[in-house]
């Protein structure tokens, strides 16, 4: 058997790599996106905006409730979603852990 090699890195490259993963499609940012900017989001409106069929939305919906990125209830035939700030705010947390610590050099390889 396999073992996870996840364990072999820091607890929090491992949460990042997780939360990259979910925003790793320009479905998902966009998804996001909007539902930043409309402050709450009716899944119906999400599929208006993008070029993809309620399945595929439907999909990319649930890969970002999975990592935390957004929540969602169901109110009957619709379902409503937002941003997880709590989510957010550790992604910003960990992105500033990740580059804080680097000087950008104007030297190039």
């Amino acid at each position: 058997m396999a073992q996870n090699k996840k364990n072999d890195f820091e607890e929090r490259s491992v949460r990042l790599s997780e939360l990259f993963k979910a925003l790793a499609h320009p479905a998902r940012i966009e998804i996001v996106k909007t539902i930043a900017e409309r402050q709450s989001c009716i899944c119906g409106e999400i599929v208006d905006v993008l070029p993809l069929a309620q399945s595929t939305v439907s999909q990319h919906l649930k890969e970002l409730k999975t990592a935390g990125i957004i929540t969602g209830e169901v109110d009957g035939p619709k379902s409503c979603y937002c941003l997880n700030e709590v989510v957010l705010k550790e992604m910003q947390d960990l992105l500033a852990g990740l580059f804080g610590h680097i000087e950008v050099s104007k030297k190039c390889c």
